[in-house]
């Protein structure tokens, strides 16, 4: 059986759907974080993929990550939407990972997948976890639920849209935007943020482009949809302050995103459902004291996400009948 590798980057890069991994009911757990936008990621893929039923989750708090990391509330009710760790009952994350590899020195990250069977980790790569989930529990989902079987994030026919998009946003966006928030010089933040916004720029031009297309890549929903939502719906809320990511708002400066936004959030069933404010902001308030040392949580903006108009619906179905 598999093993983690003495000499590791931190990650466990096994596969899901391979022979040492099948894929079964009630054999695997995920860990994750409400706040984390890579967890997010894999947990929008869980719910639009309806795979709850074959993929429990515990959930960490927010905060605090300092004296030992993240860590697990002692009772459901202690933080609402955190949970304590229903396999173990661990008290902090880095217990799980110190069970799959007592040696473990790398960080205790979110997403992670484990296997309840062998004991150990399998994944905790947000993409690589994406992508297992997108087919590998296909079969077990109900014969007639064909809308949920046949929904494909990662396409034959726009993997090269997909993954040309991927070679830039990732790094310059999904990423771009620790990199500027926790920039220790004047030369460094000055340099991301400008890559942050030209890169926004780029997909809002994409949209501008594309007129017709509902989501980015059109009328399908796809990877790209999911990565780039849960970076921009904690874009106004909480990077822009915390981040000092103060040349534009999605909200007002980038009104074709904004309504891609807004349409995920309101009108892809399971989108608003896994999106918790109060997570998000106290995470990035709360836990980075060289950035927010009196750890106060800002209010604002109001609302989180702007409603949905009948401007919004209208555009909406004029894009859904072509």
């Amino acid at each position: 059986m598999p093993d983690h590798p003495p000499n590791h980057d931190g990650s466990w890069r096994h596969q899901l759907g391979s022979p040492d991994f099948p894929p079964e009911q009630d054999r695997y757990h995920l860990y994750v974080g409400l706040f984390c936008p890579f967890a997010h990621r894999v947990i929008l893929t869980r719910e639009l993929k309806g795979l709850q039923k074959f993929l429990p989750m515990s959930i960490v708090k927010p905060y605090p990550k300092e004296g030992g990391g993240w860590r697990f509330p002692a009772t459901d009710d202690e933080y609402p939407g955190s949970t304590v760790d229903h396999l173990f009952h661990s008290k902090f994350l880095h217990d799980v990972y110190f069970k799959s590899d007592s040696q473990y020195k790398g960080i205790y990250s979110v997403p992670v997948l484990w296997d309840r069977k062998t004991n150990q980790i399998v994944n905790n790569e947000s993409q690589d976890i994406m992508r297992m989930l997108n087919t590998v529990f296909n079969d077990f989902l109900p014969s007639d639920n064909t809308a949920q079987r046949d929904l494909d994030f990662y396409p034959p026919h726009l993997r090269r849209q997909i993954d040309e998009i991927n070679s830039w946003m990732m790094p310059n966006l999904n990423s771009g935007v620790y990199k500027a928030g926790f920039a220790t010089t004047q030369e460094s933040y000055n340099e991301n943020c400008r890559i942050v916004f030209s890169t926004i720029d780029r997909l809002e031009s994409h949209l501008s482009d594309h007129p017709r297309h509902i989501y980015i890549l059109g009328s399908q929903i796809t990877e790209i949809d999911l990565k780039l939502y849960t970076t921009l719906v904690r874009f106004d809320t909480i990077y822009q302050q915390h981040f000092k990511l103060m040349i534009g708002s999605i909200r007002h400066n980038y009104p074709h995103l904004h309504r891609w936004m807004k349409h995920m959030y309101w009108k892809v069933a399971g989108v608003k459902e896994t999106t918790d404010f109060k997570h998000i902001k106290e995470n990035y308030s709360k836990s980075h004291g060289d950035i927010n040392p009196r750890a106060i949580t800002p209010l604002g903006p109001e609302p989180n996400v702007e409603s949905w108009t009948q401007d919004d619906e209208n555009w909406r179905r004029e894009r859904e009948q072509l």
